[in-house]
């Protein structure tokens, strides 16, 4: 318990020091997001991660609708949704708070307990003048305790948000 009300306290901090940042929000469009990296990267059943998501372009106070599809090299498979906020440092640098709720299936992967499962993590990224971004993201992923069975899981990916405009541009 202590370690979620430390994490809570730096991300308190973090939010009061970049709330006043150069950019906001209303800068950025809707994006395309991939992420690939590692899975279960803190225990013994470690697999390759790829994610697709689209994030919306809109938002209510600062806070951003999101979804998206995970898929593992060991077959798992998880599909989320959530909220998500951009905290702008300077123009280039964003630090993205963000939680889901998805149905998650294991194939042959990790058994995390539940078919009900929660993301949270952050993200680090660098914005380039078309909005693109390149960043790192950190999540856990766990059931909440809604099963007696609980295991979580910690994911380590790199990102790259496209402008949706981009992607199906002529």
């Amino acid at each position: 318990m202590a370690g979620i009300r430390g994490f809570a306290a730096a991300l308190g901090v973090v939010l009061l020091l970049g709330w006043g940042g150069g950019a906001s929000a209303g800068d950025d469009p809707a994006f395309i997001t991939f992420h690939a990296g590692g899975y279960d990267v803190n225990d013994n059943e470690t697999a390759g991660q790829f994610n697709l998501e689209f994030r919306s372009d809109w938002d209510e106070w600062y806070v951003k609708p999101f979804v998206g599809l995970m898929a593992t090299t060991d077959a798992a498979y998880y599909g989320y949704g959530g909220f998500l906020l951009d905290i702008y440092f300077g123009n280039r640098i964003v630090f993205t708070p963000n939680v889901a709720v998805g149905l998650y299936s294991d194939g042959d992967g990790k058994d995390l307990g539940s078919t009900i499962e929660f993301r949270s993590g952050v993200e680090l990224a660098y914005r380039f003048d078309n909005r693109a971004r390149v960043g790192v993201a950190f999540h856990h992923i766990s059931n909440a305790g809604i099963s007696d069975k609980n295991p979580g899981t910690e994911t380590l990916t790199l990102t790259l948000s496209l402008p949706l405009s981009t992607v199906f541009a002529d």
